[in-house]
């Protein structure tokens, strides 16, 4: 099964799960993220890996509830090893640093953390954290940091039940032009 295929049907299937401890499930978390990617007239790439971003929770071995009893499933590790086999860095690194950008964000913007949700700022604290100053500014001199920050802001804006977005095959031509070259 070609990849595109394998992707949207994960997606479907398993998206429908909850997500975390939200009032949507993964797939309408990663609908809104998308979408609000490509509002802001993102690149294929960016809007992909705000769509594909946590794929490492329908890919790895189950860690739904885990951030609640004290555990770091590291699924943005789990997304970027799966991603990195179709996708670019432009695509993997915004993936992958992506909790990293959270926690960089707490550092950088005082009033960050009170606005995250109850499930994010739980999952905070498994995953390390606010970054120290000097985490920080290492953080955001990385290639694609500034690209997980902005995902990071829009995966924190997609927590909304019931909002309209685009439907997953609007997504999908987006997702093929971000896909690597087959060599």
């Amino acid at each position: 099964m070609p990849i595109l295929d394998e992707i949207m049907i994960l997606l479907e299937k398993a998206g429908g799960e909850r997500y975390g401890g939200e009032a949507i499930n993964q797939l309408e978390h990663a609908l809104q993220c998308a979408m609000h990617a490509e509002r802001m007239g993102s690149t294929p790439e960016l809007v992909t890996a705000c769509l594909l971003h946590d794929i490492g929770h329908l890919v790895g071995a189950g860690d739904e509830g885990l951030a609640a009893q004290g555990v770091d499933a590291r699924h943005e590790d789990i997304a970027a090893v799966w991603l990195q086999q179709y996708f670019p860095a432009a695509v993997v690194e915004p993936v992958r640093l992506h909790v990293e950008a959270k926690r960089y964000l707490c550092r950088a913007e005082p009033t960050y953390w009170a606005g995250l949700s109850q499930g994010s700022k739980t999952s905070l604290e498994v995953q390390g954290g606010i970054h120290s100053e000097d985490a920080a500014a290492t953080f955001i001199a990385q290639p694609h940091a500034a690209d997980a920050v902005l995902l990071r802001r829009w995966d924190d804006a997609a927590k909304t039940p019931k909002l309209k977005t685009p439907d997953l095959a609007h997504y999908r031509p987006m997702v093929a032009a971000a896909l690597r070259p087959a060599a």
